[in-house]
């Protein structure tokens, strides 16, 4: 199993645990905000098996029907994710609006902020984890899983600070009301993790300073080159694929061209992980005289 296997099956056990969690704390209260916060803790649930289904199929080698890869799969994931959040943000509101209708003062809220405490404290540990290491390793179904426990840590510390004034304001239509709120900042979330996803599905270019290390690792390591130019790339989960024309002499050989390509190559494995690299090596003739100066 990989490592990126082992902190998504990490996060389907730290959801369960945190889900229980929550559920005692709104079946101690009856509180609507806590019963909205142990509804996206089940959300929280249902995207870290998502994510462990994706980062399984990624990790599967390139085959006759897939020849880049299986990467794009934590696309998916990510995706998926946002659907259900927003569900979630639905069931949500809709606890928020007969609540309010029917507001009632919550029932033993020291009990329930003990637990809900607890389960936010290892969410905020936890979400640490997989935004350290899914941005490490270029994982975007880990990094994914990590913003929404993020985002489940603030709005718990929001439900939990509401829910310690409404016994002190006697002001009960509170509870509903920062439910609503955690659904409108929960609905947020799923648009922004939807709108990434599907830019990484559309072969979105990589960051620019990612795009600006490549041109100057070509730049530095392409001596005997005359330009490099028709840059493209793009990722795919955690694989960035690169391709440029590299245009050398027109009387070098094909071997000497060739040890050129090679020396870049290596260039690449060393300085970045997870790679692919393709060059088409042109003549002089067809320079364009811009693109990637060859220093």
């Amino acid at each position: 199993m990989t490592r990126t296997l082992w902190v998504a099956t990490g996060s389907v056990g730290i959801g369960l645990l945190v889900l229980a969690l929550k559920t005692a704390a709104w079946w101690v209260t009856g509180s609507v905000a806590l019963l909205s916060d142990a509804l996206e803790s089940i959300i929280n649930v249902a995207a870290s098996l998502a994510a462990l289904l994706a980062l399984n199929i990624s990790a599967r080698p390139a085959d006759d029907n897939h020849p880049y890869g299986h990467h794009k799969a934590e696309y998916f994931s990510a995706v998926l994710e946002g659907v259900l959040i927003v569900l979630a943000a639905g069931s949500i509101l809709r606890e928020a609006y007969f609540g309010f209708l029917d507001p009632h003062m919550p029932h033993q809220p020291f009990e329930g902020v003990v637990l809900n405490g607890l389960a936010t404290l290892i969410n905020g540990a936890w979400c640490t984890v997989l935004l350290r290491f899914g941005r490490k390793w270029r994982s975007p179904a880990l990094v994914a899983d990590g913003r929404h426990l993020l985002t489940d840590v603030v709005t718990s510390i929001g439900v939990l600070a509401g829910f310690v004034l409404v016994p002190v304001t006697g002001w009960p239509q509170l509870d509903p009301i920062l439910a609503g709120v955690v659904a409108v900042n929960i609905l947020w979330t799923g648009w922004s993790l939807m709108r990434e996803s599907v830019g990484g599905l559309m072969d979105e270019a990589p960051a620019p300073e990612v795009v600006a290390r490549i041109k100057e690792l070509v730049s530095t390591h392409a001596d005997g080159a005359i330009e490099a130019h028709d840059l493209r790339t793009r990722h795919a989960g955690r694989m960035t694929f690169v391709e440029f024309h590299l245009v050398v002499p027109g009387d070098m050989t094909v071997a000497a061209a060739h040890d050129i390509c090679d020396r870049i190559e290596r260039a690449f494995e060393t300085d970045m992980d997870d790679m692919v690299i393709t060059i088409h090596v042109e003549p002089e003739g067809e320079a364009k005289h811009r693109g990637v100066v060859v220093l």
